[in-house]
């Protein structure tokens, strides 16, 4: 699965140089470097006492083994450790499983629109999505077949929505959406809203294949049209979930909007 393969990067990215293999490779680095010194020093004609051959073996060593400490040994170091950083700062804000945004990255994005929304007077739109059906997936197949599920869901869903749409995953069965720059007028952005959700529904409603089963879900999708008016984050979430319950209540796979 998708986590499995996602925890394995976070593992690979942090496997640093250990200690000893610091030691070892800066003792071969300081020997090689000392010795060509020493064969260079035999071979090139040179008067210069016991303390000036010191300085300049001490020179000559800290020229030749720094270019190749910083290779050998720090390069590495470093760029492991970024990688590392970075899959840690990716999975802060990624669902593990679908690979989407997680709650706290969507409302990062959500707060973001909803005040430019309404500091440019253009509407958008938040769907809630929730599964129909799924619990009898994880019952008589198993949660591997559960999370496939969730895996393709997420897929379809990023394949119907714009690039500056944000597709996150709520927890659970559940989904989020946000929908940004619909329109000015407000049935034009409903009607636009509307028709995002019927192809989400029809999507995420085809048969899904699991080693060769045939897997089906639903969905039902609650929307919260994003008006010029700011409001709580929360409460704009808690009202799109409203619809999508009032949406399972109409006899699922339908969209219900939450009219204030």
């Amino acid at each position: 699965m998708r986590s499995h393969n996602f925890n394995v990067n976070i593992q690979n990215a942090m496997k640093l140089l250990t200690t000893r293999q610091v030691i070892v490779r800066v003792a071969i680095i300081f020997s090689s470097a000392e010795f060509l010194i020493m064969q260079a020093l035999k071979i090139i004609p040179h008067e210069t006492g016991t303390y000036s051959e010191a300085v300049l073996d001490t020179a000559l060593l800290a020229a030749l083994s720094a270019p190749a400490i910083y290779i050998w040994v720090i390069k590495p170091f470093v760029d492991a450790r970024d990688e590392a950083l970075a899959q840690i700062r990716q999975l802060a804000d990624v669902d593990p499983l679908t690979r989407l945004a997680n709650r706290r990255l969507f409302l990062k994005h959500l707060e973001k629109a909803v005040a430019s929304i309404a500091r440019h007077k253009i509407y958008g739109a938040l769907l809630l999505l929730d599964l129909d059906e799924f619990k009898p997936i994880n019952d008589a197949h198993g949660h591997n077949a559960g999370d496939a599920g969730l895996v393709e869901v997420a897929k379809r869903m990023q394949s119907v929505t714009r690039s500056e749409d944000v597709v996150s995953r709520l927890g659970g069965d559940e989904f989020l959406v946000l929908i940004s720059h619909l329109d000015v007028d407000e049935l034009i952005a409903r009607n636009k809203a509307s028709l995002i959700a019927e192809k989400l529904i029809n999507l995420v409603s085809q048969p899904l294949d699991f080693h060769g089963e045939t897997l089906r879900v639903g969905a039902s999708i609650g929307i919260r049209l994003l008006g010029f008016e700011e409001r709580e984050i929360d409460t704009v979430i808690g009202e799109a979930d409203i619809a999508m319950y009032r949406a399972k209540q109409a006899g699922k796979g339908r969209v219900a909007f939450f009219d204030t």
